[in-house]
């Protein structure tokens, strides 16, 4: 794994990790847990199993997080970022603490693991698909997220070998269909986002058609989303974007998904952004195994 990599959960805020670690608790356990009069709070150690092989492991940190709450502590045997091997079962990781706490934390803690994992592991195989037709853009999420679940999902991407995109509307300006059709005009729409993010934010435009593309660029948009075009009308339009304005960033999406991606990779295409990676992704199977 690389150190670039290894760092990433250097990224998550604790308080926003503590945040969310209570938030799933609570969820899972609003009241009483009753089943915890059955173990008591002797101290335990479970064993967390991966059994889906050659998984990209990805949401230590969140899960990690929920047993802290709980008095627990985690040692883990990955990182984030490895591969597990290729056994039917790995030991992943081994929880210790009372056997009450463990067994609440255990299933918010597993949901978000799994989900995470999932997500890393197709971003990982989006990104060599891409590499091996020697493609050096950037494989791309979308916002098309869990609600809640934002943070994880986006750092699952990262993990991965993919781009976040944008984390929020707050994050980057994309003006869609309905806000051309409701401003009037593509100009109109980014003479009107421009005037509210000035320099600071990049203005994207989601576009149908090679024209539409061209009127973003002239009025300053700074990428243009060439969206739900073939992949050979992709290229011819990507071409002529990128010739007439040098700079601007062309990103593909709509009609992606992995056994297409390659397709779409262009040299003249700079990011193509996938639903899919958040939307259907398989998950990890993991399993927490207490000893006795």
């Amino acid at each position: 794994m690389s150190c670039a990599n290894s760092a990433l959960a250097h990224s998550l805020p604790p308080h926003a990790l503590r945040r969310l670690a209570r938030e799933w608790l609570e969820e899972d356990t609003p009241n009483f847990d009753a089943a915890g009069v059955c173990v008591g709070n002797k101290q335990v150690e479970a064993k967390l199993l991966c059994k889906s092989p050659n998984s990209v492991l990805a949401g230590s940190p969140f899960f990690t997080a929920v047993f802290q709450e709980v008095d627990c502590s985690v040692e883990w045997r990955f990182q984030d970022g490895d591969r597990i091997g290729a056994d039917a079962v790995t030991l992943t990781a081994v929880v210790k603490g009372p056997a009450n706490g463990l067994l609440l934390g255990e299933r918010p803690a597993l949901n978000c693991l799994a989900r995470a994992s999932g997500i890393a592991t197709r971003c990982s195989e989006l990104h060599a698909s891409a590499a091996a037709v020697g493609w050096s853009g950037e494989v791309a999420g979308t916002r098309k997220t869990t609600p809640g679940f934002r943070l994880v999902e986006k750092y699952a991407m990262l993990v991965g070998g993919a781009s976040t995109h944008r984390h929020d509307l707050s994050g980057m300006v994309m003006l869609k269909d309905n806000h051309v059709w409701a401003s009037g005009s593509i100009t109109e729409a980014v003479r009107a986002a421009r005037s509210v993010c000035g320099f600071s934010s990049k203005v994207e435009v989601e576009c149908r058609f090679v024209e539409e593309g061209s009127e973003a660029a002239a009025a300053g948009a700074d990428i243009v989303m060439l969206d739900n075009f073939q992949p050979q009308e992709l290229h011819a339009a990507a071409q002529k974007l990128k010739k007439d304005f040098p700079s601007l960033l062309i990103e593909a999406s709509g009609g992606v998904n992995p056994d297409t991606l390659q397709q779409f990779c262009s040299p003249h295409v700079d990011i193509i952004s996938l639903g899919c990676i958040t939307q259907g992704c398989p998950v990890v199977d993991f399993s927490l195994k207490v000893v006795h």
